[in-house]
């Protein structure tokens, strides 16, 4: 029985080999989580190649990139990537795409990414996976003289959106299939957002229930070492902070004050690389008092019946799907089964193994 309400992401921080992407996604199929997700950074975690591994190694599992960035690759690039896994999985992966990381990108010389482009290579994705040949193409995304994967291609492509802002949001409502949520959202940052998603769905015509909105969710049970509990805590929250601070705040209204006392605190002005990967123990403790337990609280904390209670929770605050984020399928083991103790079948039964695909094509 495949779980398609949940999800993980693949090789979570900081993996020492890819590798362990293969036992990962065999365990993750065994114990019946539906969607395996995939984050993408500039070292081991390359997306297309993990993704591939992925489908080779599974056979019933939902695949997708949340996210990777069009910025990277030539549009005819990630178009036949996309087609290729497609092809490869029988229908199981879904494309998803982001902002990534504004600083990144302009110390390696690439363009900023905005929401028009993501709105602009979206309808571009879908015009050549239906095999249409685009010539003379100009828009904010670049320019290319012809464009085309496959004149035979007439193939539908899920496509999700990580998405924080308002604006991001909307984009994700009218123009993708799925979007994800960050971590640690509050309820009712998490329930406001459900609603921009399908508000824009709805006024642009489409059916609400096919754009499914993705809690990312943070889930440490208190079966975990101590240590490694605060690195998917503290570790992971002062990664954020170091990252988009100012977003994280400003979506969830929490009191920017906290933010500029992160900042300014001599152990984050002096640390070198991001928190999760790098920081000691002892490093973590001292962060810890940095940051409001009320932050760090936005997440499945304790037993296995207190974690799966939270995940429930994020269906009732409107979301389609659960990411059980930061944790590999071994450490989510006594959680899955506590939840499959609760789930009623018949709730999630309209959902495809494809995280994405509009549940009414499947009917």
């Amino acid at each position: 029985m495949m779980m398609n309400e949940l999800g993980f992401y693949a090789l979570a921080g900081a993996p020492k080999t890819p590798k362990d992407l293969i036992e990962e996604v065999k365990l993750a199929e065994k114990i019946g989580i539906g969607n395996c997700f995939l984050s993408e950074r500039f070292n081991i975690k390359e997306a297309s190649t993990l993704s591939g591994a992925v489908g080779a190694v599974s056979k019933s599992i939902g695949i997708a990139t949340a996210a990777t960035n069009h910025n990277t690759r030539h549009p005819v690039v990630t178009g036949s990537y996309a087609s290729t896994m497609h092809f490869l999985t029988e229908g199981r992966f879904a494309l998803g795409l982001g902002r990534g990381i504004d600083l990144l990108f302009k110390a390696m010389g690439l363009p900023k990414i905005t929401t028009q482009q993501l709105e602009e290579f979206a309808h571009l994705m879908r015009r050549l996976h239906q095999g249409e040949a685009v010539i003379d193409y100009k828009s904010s995304l670049g320019e290319w003289p012809f464009l085309r994967l496959d004149p035979d291609f007439n193939e539908y492509i899920p496509l999700i959106l990580t998405a924080f802002g308002p604006n991001s949001l909307a984009l994700g409502g009218r123009a993708f299939d799925a979007v994800v949520l960050h971590t640690f959202f509050t309820d009712e940052t998490t329930e406001r957002c459900v609603k921009n998603v399908k508000t824009a769905a709805i006024e642009s015509g489409r059916n609400p229930s096919d754009v499914r909105v993705w809690s990312c969710l943070a889930v440490v049970g208190d079966h975990l070492p101590v240590e490694l509990r605060l690195k998917k805590t503290v570790g992971r929250m002062a990664t954020y902070l170091q990252a988009y601070g100012d977003l994280m705040v400003k979506t969830n209204q929490w009191n920017p004050n906290y933010l500029s006392k992160f900042r300014d605190s001599e152990i984050i002005k002096n640390f070198q690389g991001a928190i999760d990967q790098k920081a000691s123990f002892q490093e973590l403790e001292a962060i810890e008092e940095l940051i409001p337990n009320s932050w760090l609280s936005n997440a499945a904390l304790g037993t296995p019946k207190e974690c799966v209670g939270v995940i429930n929770k994020q269906f009732d605050l409107g979301c389609d799907g659960v990411i059980l984020h930061g944790v590999s399928p071994q450490e989510l083991l006594p959680i899955v089964e506590e939840y499959k103790c609760h789930r009623e079948p018949k709730r999630f039964s309209h959902l495809p193994n494809n995280p994405a695909l509009p549940p009414s094509m499947c009917l």
